[in-house]
């Protein structure tokens, strides 16, 4: 068991790096220095970062070997340098960032052989090894949204995601009652997604799929980003002081709408998932719909609970590991699948796209489980808890499988709309 734990763990890690490579490699050194904006990093910062978590991690905490690069420590520090002001860093350039990160894998990969996984709980599982997984896989999908940021001729190829394979639209009633949020038992959950504690979720309605293109080209058409009747206080006064007129990336063409995607220009899909839209804007379309975003909770049970069981699964499909038929993951494709191109993935009530596709905002602020335990660092979750985040569900097209599962919970700030960020209704049962 534990060789194939070795096994598994070195796959993940090197489909990760794999997946780095083509982002880093896919532009040239003048691309990877410079800052698409303000709000992201360079690529070669993002590049050397992940080699650094590893170093920390892997190669000193738990190999407990000399330090490949003690001197950059401070330089790719996410809490010590806001993404405005890392190109002024004497960063890594990317040769020596390509060298670096490549020295500490060999090292990496010589204390998986020797380590026991079975030693502490940092080792329990491969613990230490998957979150270093995921953190590669998140800044991966974090650097395919610089991508999307960038200017100039497209770089990224991938085939079109599959078409609608059924119809699906309205809503699907999710029975009240108690039902297992979180998780105890998954080996690679991140803090936050622990606990495992039972919430009593009254009944309520939930779309059975994410908000489409067409339905929000609806919104717009109907004024919505003119009548603040629609908006918060706080989500008016944004759409105002950021102009906000249409969804990220979106621009008018004739009669219709526009979208570029990783340098390519196409008319919208009407049919796909609406993608780069703020919680504002996913706020205010609930309320002109007459609905609402729903609870991380709700979220969840929809996505999890097995009314015919009353357990909770890992996946809305069951308890095996995502599949290119349940779920548009991984980067496979560069867009969101159309509504209905995935029933295999539908929960057993038949609420669609729950994985995959686009994050799904919902309406509750980040916070800890009732019995949090900080593990095994304060800032990647504590030091969030609280503050201006809401909670997005679901993982897009740009999360990788490692990093995504019925209990994923990811967050940001509610005018943030460069990640690829949807959502879909609720509302109270009446």
């Amino acid at each position: 068991m534990t060789q194939d734990l070795r096994l598994t763990v070195a796959a993940e890690m090197e489909r990760a790096r794999a997946r780095t490579a083509l982002l880093t490699d896919a532009v040239d050194e003048t691309d990877l220095v410079r800052q698409h904006s303000p709000i992201m990093s360079p690529l070669v910062w993002d590049l050397a970062h992940v080699g650094n978590q590893e170093e920390l991690w892997l190669v000193r905490d738990v190999g407990g070997r000399e330090p490949v690069r003690r001197d950059i420590d401070e330089l790719y520090d996410a809490f010590k340098h806001p993404r405005r002001d890392r190109p002024a860093l004497p960063l890594l350039g990317p040769e020596e960032a390509r060298a670096y990160v490549g020295q500490v894998r060999d090292k990496a990969l010589d204390v998986l052989d020797h380590v026991r996984l079975d030693d502490r709980p940092l080792l329990n599982g491969g613990f230490a090894f998957g979150m270093i997984v995921q953190h590669e896989q998140q800044h991966d999908e974090t650097m395919l949204a610089t991508h999307q940021l960038r200017t100039g001729a497209p770089v990224l190829d991938a085939p079109a995601p599959p078409p609608a394979r059924v119809p699906v639209d309205g809503e699907v009633l999710v029975p009240g009652g108690p039902f297992t949020m979180g998780t105890d038992t998954e080996p690679w959950a991140l803090d936050n997604e622990r606990p495992a504690h039972t919430v009593d979720v009254p009944a309520f309605l939930i779309d059975a799929a994410p908000v489409t293109n067409a339905r929000y080209a609806e919104f717009i058409a109907a004024g919505g980003y003119d009548d603040p009747q629609w908006w918060s206080e706080r989500g008016w006064a944004h759409r105002q002081e950021a102009g906000l007129t249409a969804p990220m990336h979106w621009r008018r063409d004739g009669d219709g709408w526009a979208y570029t995607r990783f340098g390519r220009t196409e008319r919208v899909n009407p049919g796909e998932p609406v993608v780069h839209v703020c919680w504002f804007e996913a706020e205010a379309y609930a309320a002109w719909a007459g609905k609402r975003l729903p609870t991380e909770a709700e979220w969840e049970k929809a996505a999890r609970h097995d009314p015919a069981t009353g357990r909770s699964r890992r996946y809305p499909w069951g308890d095996e590991a995502p599949e290119p038929r349940h779920a548009n993951l991984g980067q496979r494709h560069l867009a969101p699948a159309a509504v209905g191109a995935y029933p295999d993935g539908a929960s057993p009530l038949g609420v669609h796209q729950l994985i995959g596709d686009v994050w799904e905002w919902t309406s509750s602020g980040f916070h800890g489980y009732p019995g949090f335990a900080v593990f095994p660092y304060a800032e990647y979750s504590q030091v969030f808890f609280g503050g201006d985040y809401k909670v997005l569900r679901g993982g897009s097209f740009g999360t990788d499988a490692a990093a995504c599962r019925g209990t994923f919970r990811n967050w940001d700030h509610p005018i943030r709309r460069q990640i690829f960020s949807g959502f879909r209704c609720a509302r109270d049962v009446v």
